[in-house]
């Protein structure tokens, strides 16, 4: 385009040149038109805002996206849950270490008692099925989380990562926290 109006200004110009060679080939009502400089269109133009244009431009990239599938259609496997809950107990024992270290932090200004002696006392007054409903979820998270991140230890070394063993090694780590955890609420 920009090639196009350039060869037709340069054309004009010479053209318009006192002695040109063009005045002589060229009639005269083309000269005339092209002095004159309007020009006739068969189409009509319509001036499209900026943020018009580039809303449609958007609307047709998104009907070429591919639609991805709804989660629900998926057959839950071992790998991507254990993965999920890797993140899951990851982001909960981070957040209560957060959470345990801003409240000892601020606990001496509202006279507040949060030590370990203190919070030993008060549960050891709860009861039994009180004591395990909190402990085992706090202590499978630790287990499994470390107990997992020595099986991520493993695989960084280039070990175990066919899909046979990954599933195998799932379940081992899933079984072995379970009861690391038990063991860890019998005490």
């Amino acid at each position: 385009m920009l090639a196009n109006r350039l060869i037709q200004q340069s054309t004009r110009r010479l053209a318009l040149q006192p002695g040109s060679s063009l005045l002589s080939r060229t009639p005269s009502s083309i000269i005339a038109s092209q002095v004159n400089g309007s020009q006739r269109r068969l189409i009509e133009t319509a001036k499209i805002s900026h943020e018009t244009e580039q809303s449609s431009i958007l609307a047709r990239q998104r009907l070429n996206r591919p639609v991805s599938p709804h989660l629900s259609i998926y057959k839950p496997q071992v790998t991507w849950t254990l993965s999920i809950l890797n993140r899951i107990t990851g982001s909960v024992l981070s957040g209560a270490f957060y959470v345990y270290g801003a409240l000892y932090l601020v606990a001496p200004a509202f006279g507040w008692q949060v030590g370990t002696a203190v919070m030993a006392a008060g549960i050891a007054k709860w009861g039994i099925l009180a004591k395990g409903l909190v402990k085992f979820p706090l202590a499978f998270f630790f287990t499994y989380h470390s107990w997992n991140g020595i099986r991520h230890l493993v695989w960084d070394n280039a070990r175990g990562i066919n899909n046979a063993a990954v599933v195998k090694t799932g379940w081992a780590v899933l079984g072995v926290s379970v009861v690391t955890a038990l063991g860890l609420c019998a005490m």
